[in-house]
């Protein structure tokens, strides 16, 4: 049987567990909250970036189209030029016509076409940090289960494994709200 100085010993180091238990469940829980606001407005704006890249790339496509059909017009315009046997300055005022509008048209497909590209890179730099702020929730909601599955079991182990693994949720989440290039591929593909 134990003596109480043993129990009182035991009781303390169990007291002193759950009070790191509960100081770490704390402050893993608040950093966790302000990453998951800087994810959530990082979310909002790859949705955006997304929509306007679509919308962007929508605006080219017609105007290729349009290019293209202005294209047709000269070409027939151009045939008929050929063919008539007299007053051709209607036709040559045509055909200048639409060689400015292809003209026009060929600035403007190389500016949206720029316009998109901008929008998808924009896309891609917002999803690098989502995949940051991803990694970091994962790993500090495993720690929180492991530190609820420590202060029942009493495992100072336990404790000592979640703050490993916390401390790789607190980097990746350092890094997506202060812009490091911390990026673990390997495992964003993984789990992707």
């Amino acid at each position: 049987m134990a003596t109480p100085v043993e129990v009182n010993a035991d009781s303390q180091r169990g007291n002193k567990l759950n009070n790191l238990i509960a100081v770490s469940v704390a402050l893993l829980a608040a950093f966790m909250a302000v990453t998951k606001v800087k994810d959530d407005n990082i979310v909002q704006a790859m949705l955006q970036a997304k929509s306007d890249a679509v919308d962007s790339w929508g605006e080219y496509q017609a105007k290729r189209i349009k290019h293209h059909l202005v294209e047709l017009g000269r070409d027939q315009t151009s045939a008929l030029r050929t063919t008539a046997a007299q007053n051709t300055a209607p036709l040559d005022s045509l055909v200048q016509h639409y060689e400015s509008e292809i003209a026009r048209y060929q600035e403007e497909e190389a500016e949206l076409q720029k316009k998109a590209r901008a929008f998808e890179a924009l896309y891609d730099a917002l999803n690098y940090k989502d995949d940051q702020f991803d990694l970091s929730d994962a790993a500090l909601s495993v720690c929180l289960a492991m530190l609820a599955v420590a202060a029942l079991t009493r495992k100072w182990w336990l404790l000592w494994a979640s703050w490993l693994i916390a401390v790789m949720g607190v980097v990746t989440g350092v890094a997506g709200l202060v812009g490091l290039k911390l990026h673990p591929d390997w495992l964003t593909k993984l789990l992707s």
